[in-house]
């Protein structure tokens, strides 16, 4: 017996040490991580509504076409409408929890009736009122309604990264869709060219200048060009359909723009600063689940503590312990219980185990959220960089092929002797790569500048 009296003693020394974090609010764990340390100071600096992740998509997505299609997603997406009503839910369970330190109360009338021996019938009846209403002295729904706000802000942060997500998402179709256009836009000119050289290589044979196999070699180039065409048409069409799926409407033609040149936004910058990842919703969303975890922590150590309840009981009956008065008359009863884990306490342990495991998955989930932003927003800074400097090599590349190709041309229409069909191929053949390169440059630098904005959190 004196064992148990120690060991109750010493169990409730224990939870009173432990108590002390139970009415706590959540506060960043700053002094066991230097990376949450960064970003506390990051999240309390103010926003800079110039800065990349604050522009708005309509800022950083001038293209009038391109600004219609996001409109139309934002208001048809299904899935950003899922996440919308995600945060919907978190608020009405927010309500709950709140309306958690109120009273609950029940109403339940009944009747009876009874007769004896071919007596009359006598009936009872009973109107109660039953309320029941339990206090928070240890901080359970207290720890309950904080952890039901972290969860509105974490559902709104899974809101905007969705948004971002479908904001960028039909950009990098559209911008796709410009590629591909511009690139069977080329193709076809390029195929009209190659047209007109079998047909000069034609009249040059019956002039003796060409033989047969420049004829031949330049018609099979004419139909390599043309074969790239129906490709080109399939993966429009494939595209479309994704754009349509993105805009949740039926499989359609979208118009797009033909204009290759948009305005980057010039809040841009070489490092990582760590206020771009502290406006990133998914590492927000992160930061918020080490919140909830920190609040089912306390929750699990208020386990420990008794409950305590109040329940009152009261209406109008005519029953009054075994006589029956008419007319019925009015009753009240109140009670108070106090419900101590006794016997539960392992149980109650290992809940706590699990949710302080759970708390430092959640810092360890945070911290990786923040390094991978980090590397993201890292690589699209020097994607973008990159692609722009070699866009502007391949550009003054095609003006030199292009002006080759005009003095190549020439001296074969003249007869140079020096001249063969084989060299004006070759630089036919070099200016096509050149073009097609450089709108490959630009659908790079264009998605560059997509992944950019979303890696920082953009999309508002």
């Amino acid at each position: 017996m004196n064992r148990f009296v120690k060991y109750t003693i010493a169990a409730g020394v224990g939870l009173m040490l432990t108590g002390c974090n139970i009415y706590k609010k959540y506060e960043m764990p700053t002094a066991d991580s230097a990376i949450v340390a960064d970003y506390a100071k990051a999240s309390e600096a103010a926003a800079d509504s110039a800065s990349l992740p604050y522009l708005g998509w309509e800022q950083v997505f001038t293209d009038p076409q391109l600004q219609n299609l996001i409109r139309l997603a934002l208001d048809n997406n299904k899935d950003l409408e899922n996440a919308r009503l995600n945060v919907d839910i978190a608020r009405a369970q927010l309500k709950g929890a709140k309306l958690s330190y109120f009273p609950s109360a029940a109403l339940n009338p009944n009747g009876a009736g009874a007769s004896y021996d071919g007596s009359r019938m006598s009936w009872t009846y009973q109107i109660p009122l039953a309320l029941n209403w339990e206090i928070d002295a240890f901080g359970k729904i207290l720890n309950r309604k904080r952890g039901a706000q972290v969860a509105v802000d974490q559902m709104e942060a899974y809101r905007q990264a969705a948004q971002s997500q479908i904001v960028c998402g039909v950009a990098n179709v559209y911008y796709t869709l410009v590629l591909l256009n511009q690139q069977l836009d080329l193709t076809r000119r390029t195929s009209e060219i190659w047209k007109e050289q079998v047909e000069s290589m034609e009249l040059m044979k019956q002039a003796a200048r060409v033989n047969e196999a420049a004829v031949v070699q330049s018609r099979a180039n004419y139909y390599s060009v043309l074969s790239t065409i129906p490709d080109l048409e399939r993966q429009i069409h494939i595209t479309q359909n994704t754009l349509s799926l993105l805009l949740n409407t039926y499989p359609q033609t979208w118009e797009v723009t033909s204009n290759l040149s948009f305005d980057l936004p010039s809040a841009l910058t070489q490092g990582v600063p760590m206020t771009y990842l502290a406006a990133r919703p998914d590492v927000k969303a992160a930061e918020r689940s080490l919140a909830v975890a920190y609040y089912a922590t306390n929750s699990a150590r208020a386990n420990f503590y008794p409950s305590i309840n109040i329940s009152s009981n009261g209406g109008f009956t005519n029953l009054l312990g075994s006589f029956i008065a008419n007319p019925g008359k009015w009753f009240i009863q109140l009670a108070g219980q106090l419900t101590a884990p006794l016997f539960s306490r392992g149980q109650n342990i290992a809940t706590l185990q699990a949710a302080k495991a759970q708390q430092q998955q959640a810092l360890n989930n945070f911290e990786y959220a923040v390094l991978n932003a980090s590397a993201e927003v890292s690589d699209a800074l020097v994607e973008l960089d990159k692609n722009g400097q070699k866009r502007e090599y391949i550009l003054q590349q095609i003006d030199q092929l292009e002006k080759s190709v005009e003095y190549t041309q020439e001296l074969l229409t003249l007869g140079n002797p020096g001249t063969t069909y084989l060299e004006v191929l070759t630089a036919r053949s070099g200016l096509l790569q050149a073009q097609l390169s450089s709108l490959a440059c630009w659908h790079a630098r264009a998605t560059a500048l997509v992944s950019l904005y979303q890696a920082v959190g953009g999309g508002r």
